[in-house]
C-alpha cells in the first residue's frame, strides 16, 4: 500500500519486490512468491515482467504469466519453468533466496485475460508452463464461483507435470461448473477415465467442449497456451470442430 499522502505507485513503473517463497511445484516449474512494495490487483492470465541486475550492472528482463488470482492479495506468485539456456530462468531455480529483492512491472497484459463477470462458458487449453495463467483462472473461477462453467485440458509429458493438479481436483469436486481434462503423452495410463494417455486428440477437445454445452447455451470463449507447436497443433484442432477463430485466444513462447 501506499504511505498515507504519497502518489500511489503505477503499475507500468518499475518497483522492488521481495521473495517471500520458492517453492518446486513440477519437475521443471517453480513457484515464486513475490511481495511488491505496491501491489495492483492483476487479471487472471494477466503476467509479470522481471529484472536481475547483477553486480556488474548488465540487466536481464524477461516477462513470467501470474500464477495466483486476483483474489490472492498482496503478493504476485509466478510459476517460472526452468530454461537450461536462460538468463532468468535459472537463477531462480539454482541461486535465488528467500528474502532478495528483484525488480517487477505490472501485472501486464488485457488480450489473453478472463474476468468471473464473463457469462461466457471458458475452455483453456494448456501445455507445460503454459498451464500456469490457465491455472489461474481456474482458481479465479473457483473462487468466483461465476454461473458460466469451465474446462481446463492440460497436455503434458506426465501426471507430475501438471501444475497444482491437487487445487484442480478439490476445485473439480466442489461442483461449481468446473472440470479437468488430462492428456498425458508419456504415461501408460491416464489416472482417470475421463483423462488420456496419448498426446492431445480433437476428442479430448469435442469431450471439452461437450461438457460445457451440457451446462450452457452459448458458445465458448477458448484461451489456448503454451509452445508455438503445440498452439498451432491446438487451433487447428479446434479449427476442424468449427470452432471459429474469432473464438480463441493464444499465448505462446518458444519452439
Amino acid at each position: 500500500m501506499a504511505e498515507a499522502g504519497a502518489a500511489p505507485a503505477h503499475r507500468a513503473q518499475w518497483q522492488r519486490a521481495t521473495i517471500e517463497a520458492l517453492q518446486d511445484i513440477t519437475p521443471r516449474i517453480k513457484r515464486v512468491v513475490l511481495r511488491p512494495e505496491h501491489w495492483h490487483r492483476p487479471l487472471a492470465g494477466q503476467h509479470l515482467d522481471i529484472r536481475l541486475t547483477a553486480d556488474d550492472g548488465y540487466q536481464a528482463q524477461r516477462s513470467y504469466s501470474l500464477l495466483s488470482p486476483p483474489e490472492r492479495e498482496g503478493v504476485y506468485e509466478l510459476g517460472i519453468e526452468r530454461l537450461p539456456d536462460g538468463e532468468v530462468s535459472p537463477w531462480f531455480h539454482d541461486a535465488a533466496q528467500v528474502g532478495e529483492a528483484i525488480e517487477v512491472l505490472g501485472p501486464v497484459g488485457g488480450h489473453f485475460v478472463w474476468r468471473a463477470e464473463q457469462a461466457q462458458p471458458a475452455l483453456l487449453v494448456g501445455g507445460g508452463s503454459g498451464l500456469v495463467p490457465l491455472v489461474a483462472m481456474a482458481e479465479h473461477h473457483a473462487l468466483a464461483r461465476p454461473a458460466a462453467p469451465m474446462v481446463l485440458v492440460a497436455g503434458v509429458r506426465a501426471l507430475a507435470d501438471v501444475v497444482r493438479w491437487s487445487e484442480l481436483q478439490r476445485w473439480e469436486a466442489q461442483g461449481h461448473g468446473f472440470a479437468c481434462r488430462l492428456a498425458l503423452s508419456r504415461e501408460a495410463c491416464a489416472p482417470r477415465p475421463q483423462d488420456h494417455a496419448g498426446r492431445l486428440r480433437e476428442a479430448d477437445l469435442a469431450a471439452a467442449m461437450q461438457f460445457l454445452a451440457d451446462r450452457a447455451a452459448q458458445s465458448a470463449a477458448v484461451y489456448v497456451c503454451g509452445r508455438n507447436a503445440f498452439v498451432e497443433t491446438v487451433v487447428s484442432l479446434l479449427r476442424t470442430l468449427g470452432v471459429p477463430d474469432n473464438s480463441v485466444r493464444t499465448e505462446r513462447f518458444g519452439g
